[in-house]
């Protein structure tokens, strides 16, 4: 992987500051802060970031949000041969309370227009989805965006706050429609084509598959959620319904016996 900068900074300090380093444990890294090199193309480069989600599919697959980058990557740390001096250091993630202005709309499943500064001081306009709350950094949100769809992080209510974001309207989604719909003809809102519908959930149970269940069932849809553990399923199963005590859920066991990322 290259480091790739992302279109704009992120603001805010992720941690405090620390130099004595633990033994990194695969089965207990959530939430910790982390540094490793990484080799490509026979160079060296040092990463240093927080561990927001193990996934649930793929066990060795993690999360992880680097300081001074704005996409999250999948990084199986404990198998990648690139990877290597892998420790766990001994910061604590800073997760400022979320400040929310005054009279704001709810941002979580919502398009948005976010503005990002050039170089030369001209701001860029990008339309995006925002999916859901992060994990461990709960002041930051995932979000994705038309032109470059990757999986990014901000705080949006520092740009929001600042007059860079802006909730969309429904009246200015229209290019987000199938593409055989016919000029002029009417067609119905995101929510109003999620209600009823069936959708289908993997690794609800916990992350960013969690987050979205919630969401779809607010939104009014049928939930199909898959989790590897049953005790788990029924909690996650619980909770969806508290969300929505409407919206029709379905329990199912899925086995998977190859899957390969």
């Amino acid at each position: 992987m290259s480091k790739k900068r992302g279109r704009k900074r992120s603001s805010g300090e992720l941690s405090e500051s620390s130099t004595s380093t633990l033994t990194p444990d695969p089965d207990n890294m959530l939430g910790l802060r982390i540094q490793h090199t990484w080799r490509e193309k026979g160079n060296l480069t040092k990463w240093k970031g927080t561990v927001l989600e193990r996934l649930s599919v793929n066990s060795s697959l993690y999360m992880v949000k680097y300081d001074g980058f704005d996409c999250v990557y999948g990084i199986e740390l404990f198998k990648d041969e690139r990877v290597s001096n892998l420790q766990v250091l001994a910061e604590k993630v800073v997760n400022n309370k979320i400040k929310v202005p005054p009279g704001a709309e709810e941002l979580v499943g919502r398009a948005v227009e976010h503005l990002f500064e050039k170089e030369d001081g001209e701001k860029n306009e990008w339309r995006g989805m925002v999916l859901s709350r992060a994990p461990i950094m709960t002041h930051w949100y995932y979000i994705t965006y038309e032109k470059d769809p990757v999986l990014y992080m901000y705080q949006l209510w520092d740009d929001y706050k600042d007059g860079d974001l802006r909730v969309l309207p429904e009246s200015e989604n229209k290019h987000l429609l199938p593409a055989d719909r016919k000029p002029g003809e009417e067609t119905e809102s995101l929510v109003e084509s999620l209600r009823g519908a069936r959708v289908v959930v993997t690794g609800a149970s916990t992350g960013f598959g969690e987050q979205l269940a919630y969401h779809f069932a607010r939104l009014g849809a049928q939930i199909v959620i898959t989790v590897r553990e049953h005790v788990l399923q029924r909690v996650c199963a619980l909770e969806i319904c508290l969300h929505n005590t409407s919206c029709a859920l379905h329990l199912s066991h899925l086995t998977v016996p190859f899957l390969f990322f």
